[in-house]
């Protein structure tokens, strides 16, 4: 029996070349989406990869969800929490609504998840776990104090979690990806866009599958031995 993967905000993006590598990996593999039917349902026919509708910043429908999967596929082997959001101001001009909602999404949205699969995981004695952070949770991003603080606490989430299930077989780790070229930086004015990839040594944005091969590494039996780790894919934009 493939084990079940669960890949969050999964149907777009790096989620949906994520999801993809998965199923290529022979996973069973469930998308999850917070709001575009119309994505969701054009995701699935064209991947065969079933999706489910739930926001992951509410931890009853996050219970709810795992619940369902459970009784519909099987036991949650696999967790890839991908799901985010960008509400981007500076500090002068950014609400407490902006704050609240990239705090909830971003990264309560880990914590629900890993809620809702670790018992099971630790039970069975086998789970991956992976977290998508980024480079500006390591290095800091104006007008994104709020972001920057949700994937930095992604990581130091990473390694507290990857403590408590080391014994049981059970690994967490982080990819933090550099600028990728997907939708959420389709906004971004092209003279800024340039000095970007100015910034990146390889001169170029990275591709969304780059970071799939990174989730397909880490959630596989060869990974046994790497967990509490960040893997950092930004083509050397940010070295420490």
């Amino acid at each position: 029996m493939s084990r079940v993967a669960i890949v969050t905000g999964g149907t777009r993006g790096i989620g949906e070349a994520i999801s993809v590598a998965l199923k290529n990996q022979g996973r069973t593999v469930v998308a999850s989406y917070g709001g575009n039917d119309a994505a969701a349902e054009a995701f699935t026919d064209r991947t065969g990869i079933a999706t489910q509708k739930w926001d992951v910043g509410d931890f009853d429908s996050c219970m709810d969800a795992v619940e369902k999967i459970n009784a519909d596929h099987g036991d949650i082997d696999i967790l890839v929490n991908n799901a985010g959001i960008t509400r981007d101001a500076t500090m002068m001009k950014m609400s407490w609504e902006q704050w609240d909602e990239v705090i909830r999404v971003d990264l309560t949205g880990c914590f629900n998840m890993a809620k809702g699969v670790f018992p099971g995981m630790r039970t069975r004695g086998w789970g991956r776990i992976v977290n998508i952070g980024s480079v500006n949770g390591q290095g800091g991003q104006i007008g994104q104090v709020n972001y920057a603080a949700a994937k930095s606490g992604i990581h130091g989430f990473t390694k507290s979690l990857a403590m408590e299930g080391a014994r049981y077989g059970v690994t967490a780790n982080a990819i933090a990806p550099g600028y990728i070229a997907t939708e959420m930086l389709s906004s971004i004015p092209e003279k800024v866009m340039e000095k970007i990839v100015a910034q990146i040594p390889v001169g170029r944005l990275g591709q969304a599958e780059e970071i799939a091969r990174g989730v397909t590494f880490l959630t596989s039996d060869d990974a046994d031995f790497v967990t509490g780790s960040t893997l950092s894919i930004n083509g050397g934009q940010h070295m420490y």
